[in-house]
């Protein structure tokens, strides 16, 4: 539970989520006030306790702690109208004055000039910090920039300008430099033109990554995950709304529209995001995308059913032990679960999720404040959506509240190498209730056994998505290289809870072993069983939710087990993995097996019981799906192909 104190709640206007305007004013208010006891001298530097610091060191995870706490203290302040009772705003000003000071390359901070800022550099941390500081004086202008010492302005005039004339990180960090130039062009320090020719060349750089209809990879090919929201749509559309550039916002503003309309569909009714991709302990920086669209009004959700869904997440993870007992955000998930974060990653870069508190600036009479909450898409019934450009279909059922991504074209592989799998991207599937296993048997994954070595996916090749249904083709990889002549083409036909998964596996000598995992149940406690055939997993969490995964074998595997979680996932400290095995038998041959994630809980309709949905035959390599409602999914596997075909009922 939050250690942070809380109005009451209020169900009438919240029937969902129970909080308003009220509670993130409250949980803003708390978290700022929980980071600023750790200010150093003078306020440029806030040091916040953790397991480790980053790699790019502690004086550079200080400047981070100012930064992106002074964006959240811009958001309260400037959605107040400047009014600022507990003082915020006069705390950063006396850090730009002493941070721009005499800026350094010294990344220590027990050297030297203990107080001052890093100087800005080629692909260095401070260009992303500078962005949030660049944001937050542009917000609250009225009430600091302009009241600044002109001293103390030319200088971080000139530390800011420095993000100008160095080299991002070839993908999101683009809009870095170019958060920097809108700030600056907006002041009138941009004599040179150098201000405005970040801006354009920003958004020049993150066209080559737009793939269409709402979604941008992040500089490599297939990279996607929740940069788009928070980045690449955030940025633009922020920028042009503050500018009042309505050629900007026509053009970024449909496309975050579209972006939103799937989107909106990967969060879960309890609040949870979508458990894909890096950064991760960001956790409610997911919700800016939300507040953008209904900032600028270019969004397909009514302002209640935005609130639902943004209110469900902060208080997802405020009830869940994201903050620490000193109301800290932790490096973490729920709590604090290190195998989850990145090494760029230190103790005070989960305030990323200060973006989240970007609705702050609507006013509270704003619908998106005062309307009665609204269902968000997963309550509504159960849906199947794809999204073709990132290769993904989204499952939802509405009895247990969970989202489920089918993953057939995102693996976040460079363009000229190819890594080792990374569980958060190349994972046949991803989930609002699990999280996948950073160490031991991977889960939602298809491989080939060679000398008990399980082959990774390496890159991902999209056949399509539509309606139902998600297929892609990948070359098996073992120890850095491709497994010569060696295909696995793969299908997912989903409809309710179910989902039939497809393997076409080309040119293995006979008798090499196939595995198939399902979902990775954890909690508290788990239960297993296993036959020939299937096996099952019901994760309890502490609460006495329930959490079922099973797999059963429909054509070509030949035995089921199950595999344990030596350190659990994100969302529990024990679990296991389903997993379906079988043997290759030569030429082509196919792997059927039909999977399922359901939940239940208290006050949920949801039931555990797997796979009585769905009526699948197999005949050859093609593949048939009753659906419940009678209509009929086919799909048709060749070596590197797929083709599906769905026929209505009646």
């Amino acid at each position: 539970m939050s250690s942070i104190p809380l109005p009451p709640e209020d169900r009438a206007l919240s029937p969902y989520t129970g909080w308003t305007r009220a509670h993130w004013e409250a949980v803003a208010d708390g978290l700022l006030m929980a980071a600023l006891r750790h200010s150093g001298p003078e306020h440029a530097l806030i040091s916040l306790p953790g397991p480790r610091p980053s790699f790019s060191g502690t004086r550079s995870d200080a400047l981070e702690g100012f930064a992106r706490t002074f964006l959240l203290a811009a958001f309260r302040v400037a959605g107040a109208g400047g009014d600022d009772p507990h003082g915020f705003l006069q705390r950063y000003a006396e850090g730009l004055a002493a941070g721009t000071r005499t800026p350094t390359t010294d990344r220590d901070l027990t050297r030297r000039d203990p107080v001052s800022w890093l100087a800005i550099g080629d692909r260095n941390q401070p260009m992303v910090e500078a962005a949030s500081i660049a944001l937050a004086l542009r917000l609250t202008r009225p009430w600091l920039w302009d009241r600044l010492d002109e001293q103390v302005r030319e200088r971080t005039r000139a530390w800011l300008t420095d993000a100008l004339h160095h080299t991002p990180v070839d993908n999101n960090w683009w809009l870095f430099p170019f958060t920097v130039g809108g700030f600056l062009a907006d002041i009138g320090a941009d004599q040179d033109g150098a201000a405005q020719a970040a801006v354009e060349r920003g958004l020049t750089k993150i066209e080559q990554w737009y793939l269409g209809n709402g979604w941008y990879t992040d500089g490599r090919p297939r990279a996607f995950d929740h940069y788009n929201g928070w980045a690449f749509h955030l940025y633009p559309v922020l920028h042009a709304h503050l500018d009042g550039d309505t050629h900007l916002l026509d053009v970024y503003g449909p496309r975050l529209a579209t972006h939103l309309d799937g989107c909106a569909r990967t969060f879960g009714a309890d609040g949870s995001p979508m458990h894909q991709g890096r950064s991760l302990t960001y956790r409610f920086a997911t919700t800016a995308p939300l507040w953008a669209g209904a900032l600028t009004g270019h969004t397909p959700l009514t302002p209640g059913a935005t609130r639902r869904i943004a209110s469900g997440v902060l208080r997802h993870f405020v009830d869940r032990g994201a903050l620490d007992a000193d109301g800290l955000l932790t490096l973490g998930w729920h709590g604090p679960h290190l195998p989850l974060v990145q090494e760029y990653s230190g103790p005070a870069s989960p305030y990323w999720a200060s973006k989240g508190f970007l609705g702050l600036l609507l006013p509270p009479d704003h619908p998106a404040w005062t309307a009665v909450e609204e269902p968000a898409p997963v309550e509504r019934a159960d849906a199947v959506v794809p999204l073709p450009q990132p290769g993904w279909l989204i499952q939802s059922t509405a009895a247990d509240g969970i989202v489920r991504l089918h993953n057939h074209g995102s693996d976040d592989q460079p363009a000229d190498r190819v890594q080792p799998d990374n569980p958060l991207y190349a994972r046949l599937a991803h989930s609002t209730a699990t999280g996948p296993v950073l160490d031991g048997t991977p889960d939602n994954h298809v491989g080939v056994l060679v000398e008990g070595e399980l082959s990774e996916r390496g890159r991902i090749r999209p056949l399509g998505a539509g309606d139902g249904w998600a297929a892609s083709v990948h070359a098996p990889r073992m120890r850095g290289a491709e497994l010569p002549g060696v295909t696995v083409t793969s299908v997912v036909l989903a409809a309710g809870a179910e989902e039939v998964h497809a393997h076409l596996v080309t040119g293995a000598e006979p008798g090499i072993e196939l595995r198939h995992s399902g979902w990775a149940a954890a909690g508290a406690t788990i239960e297993e069983s296993t036959d020939a055939l299937s096996a099952r997993v019901v994760a309890t969490t502490s609460d006495g939710t329930r959490l079922l995964s099973s797999m059963e074998n429909v054509h070509g595997f030949t035995e089921a087990g199950t595999h344990p979680l030596p350190s659990g996932t994100a969302y529990g400290t024990v679990g296991a993995v389903p997993a379906l095995g079988g043997r290759t038998s030569g030429g082509d041959s196919l792997f059927v097996g039909t999977v399922r994630l359901s939940g239940a809980g208290t006050g949920t309709g949801a039931d555990l019981q797997p796979h009585a949905a769905l009526h699948v035959h197999v005949e050859g390599t093609r593949i048939r799906v009753r659906r419940s409602d009678d209509s009929e999914l086919e799909a048709l596997l060749a070596p590197e192909a797929v083709t599906v075909t769905v026929r209505t009922a009646g």
